[in-house]
């Protein structure tokens, strides 16, 4: 029995944990495989002003035994008109999601036979998506795309929508003139037909169903290039809406030196015939790394000064590239084993952060990695990465998933050592490459390669849910020249079972500062396998400074107890700049005027913007005028994102003082979009709370009206700020006239969704009346169908704290067809009614039960009515 089989039993629900597995969560598992899908060819025809796909989808079956009669493919919501084998038609069933299929001659083993259906979708809600203007955004770009992960491709082509069958694929699409359409491969054709164009691509390496995707819209297409060491060229283009090719150079063209980079990482070159990336309008996700041709959110394309401070799309692009080799080439077998090609392609952000801009960004990027996750599993839920219980594939989909993965590869890597790490990637890649993998058989590579058995580090990261929590503990016994250390597992408080208990090896180094150089006495490696646990360590002097887990190799949180000189120490000294971080969080805990000035220190002197401005934030948790003394210099850092992070410590302070430094930066701006709007959104912060010398509500509200007027920019960022500052003004019924003005549709969108989320955060200071106008709003936004709008209602309604806000998330929760939507508003409606309390939340149920009832009661009246009319007459 596989582990994955067992996951679930390691998941706990814990007061300080939520369960991952909602109602209705069952096992998943593959189906039973009829036989090998060989190919998939798609002949369509695409109507984009009537929002219509036609035409015939072949598969090819090499049957795997005999006298097999019926077949069952995925297809959700499209009209099925006939079913050939051959010439010879088929009878079918279907009920809107599976096409079963009665075979008139049975299969035989080895003898493939092609399955022809001609079916026809209009207007999909899923899998295919139509964009186009309208009334109220009449600009917006006529363009079709599809999204097949998870399981969405049944929803544009019949199919075994699973990713256990891997198959080459064909697309022949009919598209009106001027439209470009792209899909997976290298186009064979391209034909004129009157007013059409006929495209036809090929991809001849298999991939599973949800990886076939398809592009339409009048592009820009740019061409670049990247050499394969076999001396072929391989086209790298980037397509995007005519207007912003300059956009796309800057966003994308790292990507030939990204190939370059990943194929000798992994050890495998670049194995498709070209590689496309495709921005395209109103996108679900960020990105989609269909093989050999990407999808990304045209959200993700930087305007020059977005590029100041702005790495996301970067990364985001080093990401779904990533996922050419772990996820496109070696195949996920299940959807519970998607940490390995999520997580990878998390670590490979990593990687090219590394590469790119240093060591130190890389490690400050792990460290947010691991934050993210930190969060998730305190505010969300705990869960093992590996775990088939769901209710849907997509809830996977989640920073267990994402970041959690990334920090796991990260640890293996350390375990490993560099050369040992990379000869098991290298071996899993090759070894699997065009197959579809388990995680078992990451820890088989990684044993054929290195002879390491790491099966100890997946049960406690992989196969259960939660991380180490340390409290590290330091003295020094001069006397006897020892360093003391006690280790504390402070996760396990005493109600967690032994099975939580974390067992590692932790390296500590003991480092000594002389003449201003750092040179290290001794580094010691521990087993913490107990509860608490205390080490003495000989030195041959007193340390300067001591780095627990050096590297910060290790997933986990930890807490400093070291005397404050030897903590700023570590802040000036130690080259680990999550050590320094560290320290600083230690430093900030004492809370003195010799804490201020040790952190203030680092604020100027820190040679790694992220230290200052993580020290910026800490300097905010210190009410002292030294500490905002030092912040006020902090907004002279040449690095963008320290000034935000500036910015946003001085916002915290709410006073006349913080209100009078940010209002210049607020008036006049400043080159960072994201600086000039957390200034706005401090603004409003600020004004909101000081309470002599208050500004006066007009006077900001003024301004971040004239900014809403005024100010434009790359997806609205500096706008989204002064949103964000109004809804700080949460007893002003002016800010909230001004929000509900831009949550009007014909708002662009990233607008008008900030505006959304901004209503739960206004709406907690607001009179019933308003708080009424407010739901109001949200239940009438909850009807729209597109994702973004929902996810936004979703995160507004959540903030709120009145029991009248799940009924609409319920609501939403039962009609969307999205399942991260449906869980984000369960999770919503958890989070309200503990915000309510108890009583309130039976009260609700019991009026929605009331109401169920004055339902179905009306219904049968009805039912009655109309079967009475139906009877016929008495003589």
């Amino acid at each position: 029995m596989a582990m994955s089989h067992l996951s679930h039993l390691f998941d706990t629900d814990t007061p300080k944990h939520k369960r991952f597995d909602l109602a209705g969560a069952k096992p998943h598992y593959n189906p039973d495989r009829p036989g090998q899908v060989e190919h998939i060819f798609l002949d369509l025809v695409l109507d984009l002003a009537a929002q219509t796909c036609e035409g015939t989808c072949h598969i090819r079956i090499n049957p795997v035994r005999d006298g097999i009669e019926q077949l069952v493919l995925d297809a959700v919501q499209i009209e099925i008109q006939e079913v050939k084998v051959g010439r010879t038609k088929q009878a079918f069933d279907y009920d809107g999601e599976q096409l079963t299929l009665t075979l008139k001659q049975p299969t035989t083993v080895g003898a493939s036979f092609v399955l022809s259906i001609r079916y026809k979708i209009d207007r999909p809600q899923r899998g295919l998506y139509f964009v186009g203007p309208d009334e109220h955004y009449p600009h917006k770009p006529i363009q079709a795309w599809t999204q097949g992960e998870d399981e969405d491709s049944r929803f544009w082509f019949p199919c075994f929508d699973y990713p256990g069958q891997l198959a080459t694929s064909e697309v022949r699409v009919r598209v009106p003139k001027p439209y470009k359409a792209i899909s997976n491969g290298e186009l064979v054709e391209q034909t004129s037909d009157g007013e059409d164009t006929i495209y036809h691509w090929t991809q001849k390496q298999i991939h599973p169903t949800y990886l076939m995707t398809l592009a339409v819209g009048d592009f820009a297409e740019l061409t670049d290039e990247w050499k394969h060491p076999d001396g072929t060229v391989v086209p790298v283009q980037y397509y995007v809406e005519k207007g912003h090719e300059e956009d796309a150079q800057r966003s994308m063209g790292k990507t030939p030196q990204m190939i370059e980079f990943f194929s000798q990482k992994y050890g495998y070159a670049y194995p498709y015939p070209k590689y496309a990336q495709i921005c395209v309008d109103d996108f679900i996700f960020g990105g989609m790394e269909n093989t050999s041709t990407t999808l990304l959110t045209d959200r993700c394309l930087l305007d020059e000064r977005a590029t100041l401070d702005n790495r996301s799309t970067e990364t985001l692009v080093a990401h779904e590239l990533a996922h050419q080799w772990f996820g496109d080439l070696v195949v996920i077998k299940h959807w519970s084993h998607a940490w390995l090609k999520e997580g990878m392609a998390s670590y490979s952000e990593v990687m090219w952060t590394d590469r790119e801009y240093g060591a130190d960004e890389a490690a400050y990027y792990r460290l947010q990695e691991a934050r993210r996750y930190f969060s998730e599993d305190s505010d969300r839920y705990r869960r093992p990465v590996v775990t088939h219980v769901y209710r849907e594939a997509i809830e996977l989909y989640d920073r267990h998933l994402y970041e959690k993965g990334s920090c796991v590869y990260h640890m293996i890597r350390a375990e490993l050592g560099e050369d040992l790490f990379w000869r098991s990637i290298h071996t899993f890649v090759r070894d699997n490459a065009h197959r579809t993998v388990e995680t078992v058989d990451l820890l088989r590579a990684i044993e054929k390669a290195t002879g390491r058995n790491l099966t100890f580090l997946f049960d406690q990261y992989i196969y259960r849910g939660g991380f180490p929590e340390y409290k590290v503990a330091y003295s020094w016994d001069n006397e006897a020249k020892l360093a003391k250390l006690t280790i504390a597992q402070t996760h396990m408080n005493g109600d967690e079972p032994e099975r939580d208990r974390f067992d590692l090896k932790i390296p500590i180094t003991f480092s000594l500062v002389k003449r201003k150089r750092v040179s290290v006495l001794q580094t010691f490696t521990v087993r913490v396998r107990e509860k608490t646990q205390t080490f003495y360590m000989p030195l041959s002097e007193k340390p300067s400074f001591l780095s627990f887990d050096t590297g910060n190799n290790i997933l986990k949180k930890v807490t400093l107890e070291y005397p404050l000189p030897e903590l700023k120490t570590q802040l000036q000294q130690d080259p680990d700049p999550v050590s320094r971080i560290y320290a600083a969080e230690a430093i900030a805990q004492k809370s003195t005027l010799e804490a201020v000035k040790a952190l203030s220190q680092s604020l100027t002197e820190d040679s790694f913007w992220g230290v200052r401005s993580e020290v910026a934030r800490l300097l905010s948790t210190i009410k002292l005028d030294r500490a905002f003394s030092a912040l006020v210099v902090g907004l002279k850092d040449p690095e963008a994102r320290v000034r935000r992070a500036v910015v946003e410590a001085i916002a915290s302070y709410k006073t006349s003082q913080s209100y009078k430094v940010l209002k210049p930066i607020a008036e006049k701006g400043d080159p960072s979009y994201s600086v000039e709007a957390a200034a706005l959104q401090g603004m409003g912060a600020i004004a909101a709370s000081v309470s002599q010398d208050k500004p006066k509500d007009e006077k900001v509200i003024k301004l971040l009206k004239t900014v809403l007027k005024e100010r434009g920019g790359w997806n609205e960022a500096v706008r989204c700020g002064a949103i964000a500052g109004l809804s700080q003004l949460k007893t002003s019924t002016a800010a909230l006239d001004i929000l509900l003005d831009y949550t009007e549709i014909g708002t662009p969108q990233p607008l008008r969704l900030a505006t959304i989320r901004a209503l739960g955060s206004i709406a907690q200071g607001q009179a019933p009346a308003q708080l009424d106008q407010i739901l109001e709003r949200l239940s009438t936004l909850s009807d729209e169908a597109f994702f973004l709008t929902q996810v936004s209602v979703v995160i507004a309604l959540g903030q709120l704290e009145t029991s009248k806000a799940i009924g609409i998330l319920r609501r939403l929760a039962n009609r969307t067809p999205d399942g991260r939507v449906r869980r984000m508003a369960e999770e919503a409606v958890q989070k309200v009614q503990a915000a309510v309390g108890a009583d309130q939340s039976l009260k609700t149920l019991q009026s929605e039960f009331e109401e169920l009832k004055k339902s179905n009661q009306d219904l049968q009246s009805r039912l009655a009515e109309l079967e009475a009319k139906a009877k016929p007459m008495k003589e």
